[in-house]
């Protein structure tokens, strides 16, 4: 169990339990968190992954195709998403960045609720309570703050749930991270900190930012903080189930750092052509989270053909229930712009209602029907 008492080369370690060449790798500390992880719960988590690798490839394709305005990929990431995602429990409360779609699928998010800020269709996607995840912060790391806040009324209220927010290895540089950790550090507060390291802020590689391990700065805070294959599901789950262990028995804040790769652009609107050496994409592809969790159930008999077929058809499916909730997805009136901006009425804003649709009034549009 991680402390503020390792050693750095301790605190270093990469935690993992599959190689990249789908071996099972023994650790005396992490192998009881994920015991009863069998041939059945691992062949769940690899359709996890290939389901929301094909998400995640037809959201793209819709993208390019017109269908939507951005999308940001999380090709490469699915390890770090499902296996923490998959640790947790339903009154846990999730608060992530805008590319942890691999989350909201765990949770349970409405396939065409994932797409409908994309498609420039609502404000936001889903109802949060509805699944117990706010819907996606775009201000990079500001959603360390409200996982704090939201952990911090956690111990008011006697409950024994946890906080978890999700951000990039940029963020880190973020003073709302820092302030998040101090806060949450000052009071013990029931969160977890995922730090999805995934080496490349937008164009600027992390080694830019950050001289020594990420993991190394929680230390700092009073936090205690583990590395971890972000590329190897299982142990993903592990560190994730231990440190929502801690939280729940008043241990306090964990801070993960799963190291990965983004193998995409940071979103459809990126080049990283422009920016990446193809070598690192190359080396980075040999360590791709699907194939590892392949080879492991391979080697142990649990992937025959009619295993791998099944899953592939469910990911089909799922894809296409996704392009069709985008495509048939209603567009809102214009006046619907409006709604939702204030819990109560506000004449500053009715008044700007009011002219906006004079304004459509004059083209021949209506509330219902302007556009």
């Amino acid at each position: 169990m991680p402390s503020n008492d390792q050693t750095d080369a301790t605190r270093d370690e990469l935690i993992q339990l599959i190689t990249p060449n789908g071996e099972r790798r023994s650790n005396a500390a992490y192998d009881p968190w994920v015991a009863d992880v069998d041939g059945a719960a691992l062949q769940a988590l690899y359709e996890d992954m290939v389901v929301i690798r094909r998400i995640d490839a037809e959201a793209t394709a819709l993208q390019r195709q017109g269908e939507l305005a951005l999308w940001p990929p999380l090709l490469g990431q699915e390890a770090a998403q499902i296996g923490s995602g998959r640790a947790l429990r339903e009154d846990d409360f999730v608060f992530s960045s805008y590319r942890e779609n691999g989350v909201a699928y765990c949770r349970g998010v409405d396939l065409t609720d994932l797409l409908r800020v994309w498609r420039g269709n609502a404000s936001s996607g889903w109802d949060p309570y509805a699944i117990n995840m706010a819907t996606p912060q775009v201000i990079i790391g500001a959603q360390t703050l409200h996982a704090t806040g939201y952990a911090m009324g956690i111990l008011t209220d006697g409950a024994d749930s946890v906080a978890v927010t999700y951000f990039g290895d940029g963020a880190t540089s973020q003073g709302d991270v820092n302030e998040a950790m101090v806060f949450a550090a000052s009071y013990q507060a029931p969160v977890i900190f995922f730090c999805q390291n995934n080496q490349w802020a937008i164009s600027e590689p992390v080694r830019l930012q950050a001289h020594v391990p990420i993991a190394r700065r929680a230390p700092g805070f009073g936090i205690p903080s583990v590395r971890v294959d972000g590329n190897d599901v299982l142990a993903c789950l592990a560190v994730t189930r231990e440190a929502l262990d801690r939280a729940r028995t008043g241990g306090g804040p964990t801070f993960i750092e799963a190291v990965t790769y983004r193998m995409g652009p940071h979103t459809t609107a990126d080049d990283p052509t422009r920016y990446r050496d193809a070598n690192e994409l190359e080396d980075w592809a040999a360590k791709d989270p699907i194939a590892r969790l392949a080879g492991l159930l391979d080697s142990e008999g649990l992937l025959p053909a009619e295993v791998s077929d099944a899953v592939k058809a469910t990911a089909d499916e799922v894809a296409a229930r996704l392009r069709e909730g985008c495509i048939s997805m209603p567009e809102p009136a214009a006046l619907d712009v409006f709604k939702h901006v204030y819990s109560e009425p506000n004449s500053w804003l009715e008044r700007q209602q009011d002219h906006y649709e004079q304004y459509l009034t004059s083209f021949g549009s209506s509330e219902e029907g302007g556009r």
